[in-house]
């Protein structure tokens, strides 16, 4: 099977190609919508030029701007190509419904929660993956410091190329879940999500948001942004299949469904 990047898929064949995409490597596909039913996706399919500089509040317009690329060992994928912000102008904003809302600089998030480290195998509903070692901090560490309220059961994650997700706060706090900003014990390139992003080891790529900017804790989830504009699961765990190792070199592997440990 050709790998296509999602762009190149999205605009093949649309949400179509991506249901036989997302069969192919064991996601079960959602049917598409009917005309006109309340439930079609209004989001468009075309992903969006780069937004000027000037669009883009206290980010740095000399960077250049990141996109798609087939990097060996492990591909770049993005919502949209975007400007990504400095370590230094980076902040990460936690609000919602915790008891004590926080701006985070980057050296705060460093110095303030304690690094676990992850080795680990990223998995793309794409059918490629790519096995690195993680390093960041855990949402326990970071719940000791807002304090989520009872009644806050969700995070909206939001991202430095608009892209969202929402994920349940019972999934971010099980054991493996990392909310890193080193890769390979080095800080996490621009490439892959930096300064901060996500990992969540038996879910799809798409549920692991990167260039994090923002977290507020909601009492109602939601789908993000790939589940509402075409045949994706709002869960996102990774199905039995076929998976192709980008850093082992060799050909595709069966997969049972769930975090990849055997290779």
């Amino acid at each position: 099977m050709k790998r296509l990047g999602r762009r190149g898929f999205l605009r093949m064949v649309g949400a179509a190609g991506l249901g036989w995409l997302a069969a192919a490597c064991g996601a079960p596909s959602v049917p598409s919508p009917s005309p006109g039913s309340p439930s079609t996706p209004q989001a468009p399919l075309e992903v969006a030029s780069p937004p000027p500089p000037s669009a883009i509040p206290s980010l740095t317009p000399t960077r250049r701007p990141l996109g798609n690329a087939n990097v060996p060992g492990m591909y770049v994928r993005y919502f949209q190509p975007f400007y990504p912000p400095t370590r230094e102008e980076w902040r990460l904003e936690v609000s919602g419904l915790v008891e004590r809302p926080r701006t985070f600089r980057f050296e705060e998030i460093r110095s303030e929660m304690p690094k676990v480290t992850r080795e680990a195998r990223l998995k793309c509903v794409e059918c490629w993956s790519a096995r690195r070692t993680w390093g960041g901090f855990t949402y326990e560490a970071l719940a000791q410091i807002v304090h989520p309220l009872p009644e806050a059961r969700y995070v909206e994650f939001r991202c430095a190329d608009t892209y969202w997700e929402v994920l349940s706060t019972e999934e971010l706090a099980r054991e493996g879940v990392v909310f890193a900003y080193e890769l390979d014990g080095a800080l996490l390139p621009d490439e892959y999500g930096a300064p901060l992003r996500l990992l969540v080891p038996w879910k799809y790529g798409y549920k692991m948001p990167k260039a994090i900017v923002s977290l507020e804790f909601k009492a109602e989830g939601g789908k993000g942004y790939w589940p509402t504009v075409g045949p994706y699961t709002p869960e996102g765990d990774i199905q039995p299949g076929t998976d192709h190792p980008l850093d082992l070199g060799k050909g595709p592997r069966t997969i049972p469904g769930g975090e990849i440990t055997a290779y």
